[in-house]
């Protein structure tokens, strides 16, 4: 969610390398570096990115706009970045400006969480806005603009594609977040929605700009909002953001996945949990790690020229939060980091989380990479037969273009090698009745092909034929993509790189290096080559903390043999030791703000490494709205500097949140993360570490359904100096009443 903040770009020229057309890049695919956040030349804040490659050749972010206004001038209406190699970026364009904004928009209105797609020959945004001149009050609702090029000029249709919509507990859901995805039947798809309503998917016209149908809700209230959709192996993946997204230094925006078959859901997590159930599922793709970078949160996803995956998405510097110090908007630059997929669940850096110093950049060009924007072919092309033709600056959108003109089939030739495992990208329109276009890679040949009305491979003799959906439009630009690692074949047919192909196949082939050749039937038009070496993916996950022997004078059973050791903060004296368990009901009371009225149940941990577990019972029902009462394990430095991980009822979901209150800039911050979804008998564990560089210690979270399998969190830090003390709480609510049952406190040590 897009926050009222300024965007406050920096408007001066930024130096961007151009490639020179036609040549290979200079270094090695793999050799260029890049550094976090890396918008920030461009943007010191470019909070819910959407990234898209346009047929231009360049990458293109839109992020949350400026909702302030100067007289009759508003301030960077959806701002547009643009990039050759998704980590140098310049300021290029905003979508609305004075001229152009929306008439249906109030005055006030921000304009948040663009995403932007291609379709039918022209770029689509669609955008948040938080009010209109509809209704009284802060209506949100949703637009979609068009334009010809990813800089304009923008087009809105002159109303909302999405309406404000009446909440269940009065005023308007918070209407907010689009994504669209296209399916495998060809239909379009529009996700939205935020924490007051839930996710919602709408379907849409052919062309993107009306909805069709009815919306099917696809995750509780008061869990996720930017919900963002890739489709990868059968399944629709839909990435969502949880918690809040501006506390400044306590900020534990995260970022969840869960999947379906169908674009409609259900959509349920790696342990099979719902979106839609009360105790509400999610498994982590991103949260905070401990280092620099707080609140990463609100991706999109975006494939570089060798096939890897990267997740665009913003965060919070935890020692510089806000624009305005020491308060004021929150600051949230843009950060690009590796996504892998791991077992067939997305996940950034191998688990790794966002990143800090020097990472081996995005591939943004290979052995064969050329836009044809010359008069010319380039040097890396032997001399093709008459029927080709190079336009320079041809078209709008993509700038310049290959034609192909004969009635027959030709092949346009690299005189550059491209390897065995290599990944291919390219951009075709095939307006001819006959035509056909595609690539030749390791004798390996996949094609457009209008006369089939199919994605066609061939390779080792044998043809296969995927259908393209009846409404397919020929005449408009589609990107190929051609993945062959280790013998297998990996094609795609999309809009625009974006996870959603309109058709694909996976097939085994004879792996081999040969020949590279643009491939062409009658009247075609190809742009955009590029051939690199293909990403290898990452298959192992970072390890979990490590957990140790049991230290068993550190512990406690609850079985009277071992009660010593502990320490009250304002004791209560309804918490109890009896059959096996310390049974405490929950306090109407809390440690959150300055009133600092509730129990602290406290033990001096070790020194060093250690992890810190209990098993909590805590049965707050499901379903029912009730707020706050909690229960779960606290590493404590003081009662305005903690951090708290419990499970609480938030409404009518049951959640784990880990929280995190400090003091700031002489006031208190409070915010949270989510974790995976509780049950009424939760294992719940803090690892503390020591960092050695800076002294501070972390706390990483982590909970279990079961005892055996764990799903590991993000990570809160504490400063440099005496460790925090470590502990349980039981309180946040008491209405209805209810007891938590503390089987065991345990400490391991490695």
């Amino acid at each position: 969610m897009g926050g009222s903040l300024r965007a406050a770009l920096a408007l001066a020229f930024v130096a961007v390398l151009v490639v020179p057309v036609g040549v290979a890049f200079a270094e090695p695919e793999t050799s260029r570096r890049y550094a976090n956040p890396v918008a920030a030349a461009a943007a010191d804040t470019f909070a819910d990115p959407a990234v898209i490659r346009g047929k231009d050749g360049f990458w293109y972010a839109f992020g949350t706009g400026d909702p302030l206004w100067e007289g009759e001038h508003a301030k960077h209406l959806i701002p547009i970045l643009r990039s050759p190699d998704l980590v140098r970026w310049e300021h290029v364009a905003d979508v609305f400006t004075a001229a152009n904004r929306p008439a249906w928009v109030a005055a006030d209105a921000g304009f948040w969480a663009p995403d932007v797609r291609y379709a039918d020959g022209r770029y689509l945004v669609y955008f948040t806005v938080t009010d209109t001149i509809l209704n009284a009050g802060g209506d949100s609702a949703i637009g979609v603009a068009t334009a010809p090029a990813p800089t304009g000029p923008w087009t809105e249709l002159g109303a909302p594609i999405v309406p404000p919509a009446p909440g269940e507990h009065g005023g308007f859901r918070w209407t907010f977040d689009p994504a669209m995805i296209i399916d495998t039947e060809g239909g379009r798809w529009l996700y939205y929605g935020s924490y007051y309503g839930g996710l919602f998917v709408v379907p849409l016209s052919a062309d993107g700009l009306r909805r069709t149908g009815p919306p099917t809700r696809i995750a509780i209230a008061d869990r996720y909002e930017g919900g963002y959709v890739v489709r990868r192996g059968g399944w629709y993946y839909l990435f969502g953001s949880a918690a809040n997204c501006c506390a400044g230094p306590a900020t534990g925006y995260s970022v969840f996945a869960a999947r379906s078959r169908t674009p409609t859901g259900p959509f349920v997590d790696r342990d099979g949990l719902s979106l839609l159930d009360s105790r509400v599922g999610g498994t982590p793709v991103i949260q905070p790690n401990g280092n620099r970078w707080i609140g990463t949160g609100h991706n999109s996803v975006v494939t570089d020229a060798a096939g890897q995956d990267w997740l665009a998405y913003h965060a919070i510097d935890r020692a510089d939060p806000y624009l305005d110090e020491p308060y004021g908007e929150v600051e949230r630059p843009m950060l690009l980091d590796r996504l892998d997929w791991i077992d067939e669940w997305p996940v950034v850096r191998a688990g790794a989380g966002a990143s800090t110093g020097g990472q081996r950049a995005p591939v943004a060009g290979g052995s064969v990479d050329d836009r044809f924007e010359r008069d010319a072919l380039g040097p890396g092309w032997r001399a093709p037969a008459p029927g080709w033709r190079v336009v320079a600056r041809a078209d709008p959108d993509s700038g310049g273009l290959v034609r192909h003109f004969p009635a027959g089939t030709d092949r346009l030739v690299s005189t550059r090698p491209v390897p065995a495992d290599v990944h291919v990208e390219l951009d075709v329109r095939v307006p001819g009745a006959d035509s056909a276009a595609g690539v030749v890679a390791g004798g390996v040949a996949v094609t457009v092909d209008r006369r089939a009305a199919a994605l066609v491979t061939g390779a080792g003799g044998v043809v296969r034929r995927t259908p393209l959906p009846a409404d397919f439009r020929y005449d408009t630009w589609h990107s190929i993509s051609v993945h062959l690692r280790d013998s297998v074949l990996d094609a795609a047919v999309t809009d625009a790189r974006l996870g959603d192909p309109i058709a694909e196949q996976t097939r085994v082939v004879p792996r081999r290096a040969g020949e590279f050749a643009v491939t062409a039937r009658g009247v075609s038009e190809v742009d955009n080559v590029s051939a690199a070496h293909a990403a290898r993916p990452v298959r192992t996950a970072e390890p979990p903390p490590r957990v140790g022997r049991l230290d068993p004078a550190a512990s406690d059973e609850f079985d009277g043999g071992n009660t010593g050791g502990w320490t009250w903060i304002r004791p209560d004296p309804a918490a109890k030791v009896e059959s096996g368990a310390l049974r405490w009901p929950t306090q109407a009371a809390d440690l959150v703000g300055a009133g600092n009225d509730a129990s602290v149940l406290l033990r001096d941990p070790p020194r060093g490494e250690y992890v810190v577990e209990t098993r909590l019972e805590l049965d707050l029902g499901e379903n029912t709205a009730r707020n706050f009462e909690q229960a779960g394990l606290i590493a404590y430095a003081g009662d305005d500097d903690f951090a708290r991980l419990s499970q609480v009822a938030l409404w009518n979901t049951r959640q784990l949140e880990y929280g995190r209150e400090l003091p700031f800039a002489g006031r208190l911050a409070f915010g949270g993360m989510a974790l995976t979804a509780p049950a009424v008998t939760t294992w719940l564990r803090l690892a503390h570490t020591v960092d050695p560089a800076s002294g501070e210690h972390r706390f990483r979270g982590a909970a279990s359904r079961d005892g055996e399998h764990w799903t590991w969190g993000g990570t809160w830090t504490f400063p440099p100096g005496p460790a925090p003390r470590v502990g349980l709480v039981a309180h946040g609510g008491n209405v209805p009443p209810v007891t938590a049952a503390f089987d065991y406190f345990r400490i391991h040590r490695p």
